[in-house]
């Protein structure tokens, strides 16, 4: 199927109109000197930009930051507390109690964690808002492109979710939205979200194989309503420039001409360049750049985000470039590096370049075809365009509309139990607690009925939604007098082994099988019983 594919790139040359989003204050923070997540980053490549005089052809912006509200509408209200708590005095604390969300190691707390965040989350939807308001063509958040955050976990050095947060944004305008992902590690974090909407597509080109996070199989395609409009696409060590794009063209051809994507997003992750400390794949400069080209070619409302890239010096000089590449000035600029104040960092050359190495290619020509076939007859059957109305084009809770958040009756939990296989079935540096089956929805869901809501007396979270919703099906789990996890929180992370047996009139759980677990990974459980069983009446507000 692969040689019927036609390459379109319909337009190169002309002018964008772009906003940039920059917050001076990023630069500040740090994960820890040993840590190789750099902050630092994000301000050696605005400095390029403003010495190559880029600004003035922007609008600039500081974007405003995200509160903690703005980030609930895809991570749970309990986690984003968790890491609004994290200051200079508890640092320590929440790094060594933390686990619960993943917080520790890779994933520290840090002092300044939740106010990088709000910058990071809030650019992302800062740019969305832009092209919803048609002010811009191409707008940038070098800050944002932190792929590995799940709704309650922090993962691979990601703590809030800008991507999916700003895609969220953009469906309250756009019917389809187009998600792609150049980082050398799959974007778990974004398909995850959307595996199983037709709304948004997610395709990510990364290494899987005994590479973190292990997710990301060319079979693995989405499920129900989105099944097919998830694509990925596993590369081998040492894929050159002319491999990459071999692959990369064909099929977001094929998947931008099917699919008419209202606003496309790529996060273009510089660790797949040569040289990355983490990564693994050898693209040049121009090679990781040519991405940003062709994306540019179609004239769709795009928004351009960072996310990995751990050789700092490389990381500023490709955002640099691909800055130019948006505004079509990549010709124009000379390739000396101008002054900065980290000019001594691009040493010894002092180029705006980043060449391949001479390392060791993987990929051959058949494992590549054989890659690219899979994932166009993956796209064959795909409806063209699919349709939404306008009246499905929500302008509230796009979380609930999209099936992100299940409806007040909530759905059975058997829809997302082939998802959670598929999960657990992956190498995951991940808690996964699995679901109950008493729970009337396996859908994800916010937080908006779990420990957040407890005590609250006018029976409503913080999105206004009733937190005593379907009473007779909820349970909170509990370890040594510690809330664990309510029974409507995140369904794909919560299961037992047993059924509860509910009192005659349904009102509280007077039995459960004790036989919850945490998955570590690698075929290794932690069990965990479960305890008392907090009751929950339709009347209940007060703390349990």
């Amino acid at each position: 199927m692969d040689e019927d594919v036609t390459v379109v790139s319909p337009n190169t040359s002309s002018k964008r109109r772009v906003a940039y989003y920059y917050d001076n204050d990023v630069g500040l923070y740090s994960y820890g000197g040993a840590h190789p997540m750099k902050p630092y980053r994000m301000r050696m490549a605005h400095h390029l930009v403003a010495a190559y005089d880029m600004l003035q052809q922007m609008d600039v912006f500081r974007p405003r930051r995200a509160t903690a509200l703005s980030m609930t509408q895809f991570h749970t209200d309990e986690y984003i507390d968790f890491l609004s708590k994290v200051t200079p005095e508890t640092v320590e604390e929440l790094t060594g109690n933390g686990t619960r969300f993943l917080v520790g190691e890779d994933n520290p707390a840090w002092d300044g964690l939740f106010e990088f965040c709000s910058i990071s989350a809030g650019g992302s939807i800062s740019a969305a808002q832009r092209l919803n308001a048609g002010a811009a063509d191409i707008a940038i958040n070098w800050a944002g492109g932190l792929h590995h955050a799940k709704k309650r976990e922090a993962s691979g050095f990601c703590y809030v979710n800008d991507i999916v947060l700003g895609i969220l944004e953009l469906l309250r305008h756009h019917p389809r939205v187009l998600y792609i992902d150049i980082d050398c590690h799959h974007g778990d974090g974004v398909e995850e979200a959307f595996y199983t909407t037709d709304r948004v597509f997610t395709c990510s080109v990364h290494k899987q194989v005994n590479f973190f996070p292990g997710t990301g199989d060319v079979h693995d395609r989405g499920y129900g309503s989105g099944r097919g409009y998830s694509a990925n696409i596993p590369l081998m060590n040492g894929i050159t420039d002319e491999q990459y794009k071999s692959v990369f063209q064909p099929v977001m051809s094929h998947i931008i001409e099917w699919f008419r994507p209202g606003a496309i997003v790529l996060q273009c992750g510089a660790d797949s360049l040569s040289g990355d400390k983490l990564g693994v794949f050898n693209l040049s400069m121009e090679g990781h750049a040519a991405c940003v080209q062709f994306i540019r070619s179609f004239n769709i409302p795009t928004i351009l985000l960072g996310g990995g890239g751990y050789t700092t010096k490389n990381v500023a000089r490709a955002w640099t470039y691909e800055t130019a590449c948006a505004l079509g000035i990549e010709h124009e600029i000379p390739r000396m590096l101008p002054y900065t104040d980290h000019l001594e960092w691009y040493g010894p050359r002092y180029r705006l370049d980043v060449e391949s190495s001479n390392m060791q290619n993987d990929n051959d020509n058949v494992y590549l075809e054989g890659v690219k076939r899979k994932v166009l007859e993956g796209l064959r059957d795909l409806p063209f365009a699919p349709s939404v109305g306008l009246q499905d084009v929500p302008r509230m809770d796009i979380g609930e509309a999209i099936g992100l958040l299940p409806d007040e009756e909530g759905d059975d939990a058997s829809d997302m139990d082939e998802v959670d296989l598929r999960l657990s079935h992956h190498v995951r540096n991940a808690h996964t607690i699995q679901s109950s089956s008493t729970s009337s929805s396996g859908d994800d869901q916010s937080d908006s009925s779990g420990a957040e809501d407890i005590g609250m007396d006018n029976g409503h979270d913080r999105h206004g939604r009733s937190s005593h919703k379907n009473p007779s099906k909820r349970a909170f789990f509990r370890r040594q007098g510690e809330l664990l996890w309510d029974s409507q929180d995140i369904g794909s992370r919560l299961r037992r082994g047993g059924p509860a047996i509910w009192n005659e009139d349904e009102s509280e759980i007077v039995q459960a099988h004790e036989s919850s677990y945490i998955d570590l990974g690698m075929g290794r459980k932690r069990k965990y019983a479960v305890g008392i069983m907090a009751t929950w009446k339709p009347e209940a507000g007060e703390n349990l």
